[in-house]
């Protein structure tokens, strides 16, 4: 069955790699594969006539288990709200808008740059306090993992950075002439 499913999401994509170019194969060719796969496994397929599980865990090697003992508890508990999750986000997406309406939504490529790389800073700085925090409430995270990462999501950032950088004058120029200059 894997191996059908395989297939029916890489032969649309190569050919419509082919055919059309590097764009839509990644749109289209899993969603055509996708629609192929499930009537192929409504007519039953390649599908397995039986299901395949582990054995209980009294039953296994030694050498499988390890330090951690398994456990059948899968509880799932809800570490942080949504509205904490998305509040980063929605303080950087207010402050940009409260600093492009005092310059009347017409920023320079400088000022566009000074808000995407100060905002997506703040979110980074909100991020590791939030997961420093977790870590000294929860015990989740070691702060050496915290800190240790933070080199690796600065590169992200300044990457990111730079690229919402270069790509928002485009947009926006585009929102503006869609909506007919009157934003």
């Amino acid at each position: 069955y894997c191996l059908l499913a395989s297939v029916c999401f890489g032969v649309p994509y190569l050919i419509l790699a082919w055919t059309v170019g590097p764009e839509l194969p990644s749109l289209l060719g899993g969603i055509i594969g996708l629609g192929v796969l499930v009537k192929l496994t409504q007519k039953g397929i390649c599908v397995p006539e039986g299901t395949w599980d582990f054995d209980s865990s009294d039953k296994w090697d030694p050498d499988w288990i390890g330090e951690i003992k398994p456990s059948d508890v899968t509880e799932y508990k809800e570490h942080m709200s949504q509205v904490m999750a998305w509040l980063p986000y929605v303080l950087c997406g207010l402050l940009a808008g409260i600093y492009a309406k005092k310059r009347n939504f017409r920023l320079s490529t400088a000022q566009l740059a000074f808000i995407v790389f100060s905002m997506t800073f703040m979110v980074l700085v909100l991020n590791t306090a939030s997961l420093y925090v977790d870590s000294k409430i929860y015990g989740y995270y070691n702060p050496v993992f915290i800190f240790g990462s933070l080199g690796v999501r600065i590169v992200v950032w300044l990457v990111k950075s730079a690229a919402y950088t270069a790509v928002l004058p485009s947009l926006i120029s585009a929102a503006r002439h869609g909506l007919g200059e009157r934003a």
